[in-house]
């Protein structure tokens, strides 16, 4: 795994996506993969900041989603 966390230009350039479980008024989260990294970021506020989180952790949260342990 990269221990760099990608860059602002990483995430300007990365495929930014939105669940299709989201409502269509914009108040939902966008998710990006970015190497070994995933960004999260609020729909509404593209230009803004981003939480940058090791793949393997996001998708531990995802699973403790789907299977309702979290």
């Amino acid at each position: 795994m990269t221990t760099t966390p990608p860059t602002r230009a990483d995430l300007a350039a990365a495929r930014w996506k939105t669940s299709t479980y989201s409502a269509a008024n914009n108040e939902c989260v966008e998710v990006a993969a970015v190497g070994a990294w995933v960004g999260v970021r609020d729909s509404k506020r593209d230009h803004g900041p981003a939480l940058i989180v090791p793949a393997v952790a996001f998708a531990a949260v995802v699973d403790a989603l789907r299977t309702g342990k979290l």
